[in-house]
Formats: C-alpha cells, sequence, structure tokens
C-alpha cells in the first residue's frame, strides 16, 4: 500500500495521509511529479507505459512520472522515480520544478533538465516502462495525433521543448 501526503488548495500540508488510489475528501489534494530528460540535440526522452498500467496503458509519455510518496518532497519523489522506472540516478537538488501543473486530484511537478543519456545504460523497471526512446517535438506530436502519446494539450508539449533552454536550465 502506497502512501501520500496530502495537502489543501494551497499546496499546505494538511498532516493526514492516504492510500495513494484511495478516493480522497472534499479539499484534500496530492502531489505528482514528472522529469522531462533533454539530450543536448533537444530531443525527449520519452518512455513507452506498460501494458499492465491501469492507466494509459501502452502509451508513450515524457521520461518519468509518478505520485510523491508520504514523507518526500516533491524533489525526493522525483529522483526516486528516476531510479525507479530507469535505473538511473539523478542530482536534481539544484532544480525546482519549471511548472506545476494543477488537476482536478492535487499539483503535478514537471522538472526539466539536459542529460545525454546512454539508452544501453538504462535499467527499465518492467511493471512500469515497457520502451524508451529519444524524440523531437515533431515525432511527439505525430506519436499524439497517431493516439499513442498519453493525450497533453499540444500547447504544453510545446512549451515543455522551449522551456528546455530557458532560464539557465542546468546540464546534469
Amino acid at each position: 500500500m502506497e502512501l501520500v501526503d496530502l495537502y489543501d488548495e494551497n499546496r499546505l500540508p494538511l498532516g493526514k495521509t492516504a492510500e495513494r488510489s484511495a478516493p480522497k475528501g472534499p479539499g484534500e489534494l496530492r502531489l505528482v511529479v514528472h522529469v522531462c530528460v533533454f539530450d543536448r540535440r533537444g530531443r525527449l526522452l520519452i518512455q513507452q507505459r506498460a501494458a499492465e498500467k491501469f492507466i494509459f496503458p501502452n502509451l508513450w509519455d515524457v521520461s518519468v512520472g509518478g505520485g510523491v510518496d508520504a514523507g518526500e518532497t516533491s524533489r525526493q519523489g522525483a529522483e526516486r522515480e528516476v531510479r525507479e522506472e530507469l535505473g538511473v540516478s539523478l542530482d536534481l537538488s539544484s532544480l525546482r520544478p519549471s511548472v506545476t501543473v494543477n488537476f482536478d486530484g492535487g499539483f503535478d511537478d514537471f522538472y526539466i533538465l539536459t542529460k545525454d543519456l546512454s539508452l544501453e545504460d538504462l535499467t527499465l523497471q518492467g511493471e512500469e516502462v515497457r520502451a524508451v526512446r529519444w524524440a523531437s517535438l515533431e515525432e511527439i506530436l505525430d506519436m499524439l495525433g497517431r493516439g499513442t502519446f498519453i493525450p497533453y494539450p499540444e500547447s504544453f508539449l510545446w512549451f515543455l521543448f522551449d522551456m528546455r533552454d530557458q532560464f539557465g536550465f542546468p546540464t546534469k
């Protein structure tokens, strides 16, 4: 059973936890993270979700995503998700989320960084990730149009690619 911390609409901790997939009460929100790893050529590392996933099975997504466990910060959750899903340890201590997306159930922090990872060096978590590859924005938009990429708004995907070159994002 995975527990998550609960927050109010201002992202202040409520001092309560709940099971990750259990329904939450009114005003009880949780925290989710995504990590977008770009290479120096401007391509995004994308992952194909495992067939067994309850939400969006077999669809392609940004590099890493998942829920933040109870007791973790957003950054700690992001680092753990990268380790679990890709088998790589990344130090995100110099990063803050590039953007936070509010969704019905909580907050979704997106971290953006540039790092040339070798696909051969990744150890994929089989129950979560089926495959990984590097993709350009044009390739991802084509996948989105064909229904093989998680249905993010097209403008949000443009935004993620635009953000990678802004504000001095570190190269790790």
